[in-house]
């Protein structure tokens, strides 16, 4: 989808036509798994208000390797497996096929994430990164290409953090566009910790409303279980694992949601924007 003026917000989902309309709006969901049908009925609303069948959608020959190419893109180092992108790559297509068995029978389980640090923007402190395994990142692209769309139509235009085609120089042109309507009021929010304070509980019952494809859900709970390697000390995290968890797909998207939808039911003039973890 391209660029949204600073002019113009557009509705959270626009429904001008049919056919290569809506895959232009759409043009960066994953082809390998959305086909024009299928975003059309997105846009229109799912039938009870919940989307199934999505599981064999995520182990689909096309969107493994789709999500194989994201990952062999980012690089970045190897999990606790110490399997690099290198390494993953020989012999791809039986690893793949064999992410696809698993995920078909459900005897899938992501290994634990390598704990690393790396330096916090403006502080003396070390942010804590979760590393997968590589093996486990192909897997979580996968179900991102799947169920990012279906939160994605949820966000009110003024969000902006988390989104794609969206940048946080979009919200400051947003921001000055406001200023120069006479809104001289601006409350920057940082809640403390906040990723680390979600309860896992209640972050499912979010998902949940959305999506009601058992796999899919046991899936992305098995993340919430994911345990955490760090030295020689293997650990699980308690209440809040999402900070472990940069790189598990619907976190950011999935907990921000509700504070898009307040702002918007208080009618307030906002930019929703989030740059760093």
């Amino acid at each position: 989808m391209n660029d949204t003026p600073t002019n113009q917000q557009p509705s959270r989902v626009q429904t001008l036509g049919r056919g290569g309309e809506i895959r232009d709006r759409w043009s960066w969901v994953e082809s390998a798994v959305w086909n024009e049908r299928m975003l059309e009925a997105l846009e229109t609303g799912v039938r009870g208000g919940e989307c199934h069948s999505l599981i064999d959608k995520v182990y689909r020959s096309a969107n493994l390797r789709a999500a194989w190419e994201r990952v062999k893109a980012n690089q970045g180092s190897g999990g606790v497996d110490k399997v690099t992108i290198e390494m993953f790559e020989v012999g791809l297509d039986a690893r793949l096929e064999s992410l696809a068995e698993q995920l078909r029978s459900g005897t899938y389980t992501p290994q634990p994430v390598r704990r690393a640090y790396i330096p916090k923007p403006g502080s003396s402190e070390r942010r804590p990164l979760g590393i997968p395994t590589v093996a486990d990142r192909v897997v979580q692209t996968a179900l991102r290409n799947v169920i990012e769309p279906i939160f994605e139509k949820m966000f009110e235009p003024t969000s902006y953090g988390f989104r794609p085609k969206r940048r946080s120089h979009q919200a400051l042109r947003e921001v000055e566009r406001l200023l120069r309507a006479g809104h001289v009021w601006v409350v920057d929010v940082d809640i403390q910790k906040y990723f680390d304070s979600i309860p896992p509980k209640g972050l499912m019952a979010e998902v949940a409303k959305q999506i009601a494809d058992g796999g899919v859900l046991s899936l992305i709970e098995s993340y919430l279980h994911q345990g955490v390697l760090e030295g020689m000390t293997l650990w699980a995290p308690g209440i809040g694992p999402l900070k472990e968890r940069s790189s598990v797909p619907c976190w950011p998207t999935s907990t921000c949601i509700p504070w898009t939808l307040l702002f918007a039911k208080q009618d307030t003039r906002w930019c929703g924007t989030r740059t760093t973890w």
